[in-house]
């Protein structure tokens, strides 16, 4: 089957001639599909039920089975003042899921044997002070390292441009850790954007420059890009905010380039499934440092999830394993679930922040796989 196959492709595999009821708990209402209704269509449905449940103007998503894009739609509006549509190239903030983006960018240097997950921090990122205690990318990149999340006093709701990881590193960098290193389970931005230095101490380039070469060009990902306030970049959505009372307006300035690497970048739905599937089997990554980003960190993670490197990982009700992540963001919101024993994948991506999560794309993944 081609790599990207689009609905009107996918409905000759698919189709189905039976009356199905999927209910959707919370203020979503129930749709009843007609006889004779592709999973395509069904798809259809009920990701713009979602999206017009949710109040959110846009929605994307994709689903890839046995590692070929299957499925990919966008619904509703990019930008509702000038009725511009979603589609499968718009470009969404994509929070959290920057760090999965960053995860593979590591493991990538990982491979070259230029990073050692267990040397202290300093050994790549001379100028950051040391604590009173050693922490170590492995502990960074599982959350386990006690550097500390956003604060009320950093400043970083007012927009302004940080020229340089170095720069974004010096919100936090004066800050005692929050507890010994590996001791517990604190999840951590800051973290991420450390990350990004030692990536840069690692490579010898930027960290965005890191990302184009050893993740979009690899992986052919040419959406995933800094959300930058200031460039002008196509595809771009707007951003959008739903008031208390249900009121659409435009989200506030928002400036991400103090964190890149946890939560500043763009990407379309279809370059996040594949980004997926690159973690689902050795190719872009070897064998054994895929073993490493998903070996299950002590002291990590939350209840229903355990962490490796960056990912969070679950399992299903009939015990098959799945990797997963969120991003909340003003004006955005984005879902990531992997199987990768069957290469499948579903990504879900919203231009307001609205509530959706493994549920929604197991729901999903249940009508096209």
């Amino acid at each position: 089957m081609p790599k990207h196959l689009w609905p009107s492709q996918v409905v000759a595999r698919h189709r189905v001639s039976v009356l199905v009821a999927l209910v959707i708990v919370g203020p979503m209402s129930t749709i009843a599909f007609a006889q004779d209704v592709s999973p395509s269509s069904q798809a259809d449905d009920w990701a713009e039920s979602l999206r017009a449940g949710r109040g959110a103007p846009g929605l994307a998503a994709s689903v890839a089975v046995g590692g070929d894009i299957v499925w990919s739609r966008g619904f509703g509006r990019a930008d509702v003042e000038h009725a511009v549509d979603v589609t499968p190239m718009t470009r969404f903030r994509i929070g959290s899921l920057s760090k999965l983006v960053t995860i593979a960018c590591l493991a990538r240097l990982m491979d070259a044997g230029k990073v050692d997950l267990d040397a202290p921090i300093q050994s790549y990122v001379t100028y950051f002070p040391e604590k009173e205690h050693v922490l170590t990318l492995r502990q960074l990149a599982s959350h386990t390292a006690g550097i500390r999340h956003y604060g009320p006093n950093d400043g970083i709701q007012s927009p302004k441009y940080y020229r340089s990881v170095r720069e974004g590193i010096s919100i936090f960098e004066s800050d005692p850790l929050l507890f010994e290193p590996g001791t517990k389970y604190a999840y951590s931005s800051y973290g991420y954007n450390l990350i990004s230095a030692a990536i840069e101490g690692a490579s010898g380039m930027t960290f965005l420059e890191a990302l184009r070469r050893e993740v979009g060009e690899p992986l052919g990902l040419e959406s995933i890009v800094a959300d930058d306030w200031y460039a002008l970049i196509p595809n771009r959505t707007d951003f959008y905010h739903i008031s208390d009372d249900g009121t659409l307006v435009n989200g506030p300035p928002v400036d991400n380039s103090y964190k890149w690497a946890s939560g500043g970048l763009l990407a379309t739905a279809d370059d996040l499934v594949e980004l997926g599937l690159a973690f689902c089997e050795p190719g872009y990554l070897k064998a054994e440092t895929l073993e490493a980003v998903f070996t299950a960190q002590p002291n990590a993670g939350s209840e229903g999830f355990e962490v490796g490197l960056g990912w969070r990982m679950s399992r299903d009700e009939s015990g098959r394993r799945f990797y997963h992540h969120g991003g909340a963001i003003a004006g955005g919101r984005a879902f990531i679930l992997v199987y990768p024993d069957t290469k499948t994948v579903a990504v879900i991506l919203a231009n307001a922040f609205v509530q959706f999560a493994e549920k929604e794309a197991l729901e999903l993944l249940q009508l096209l796989d």
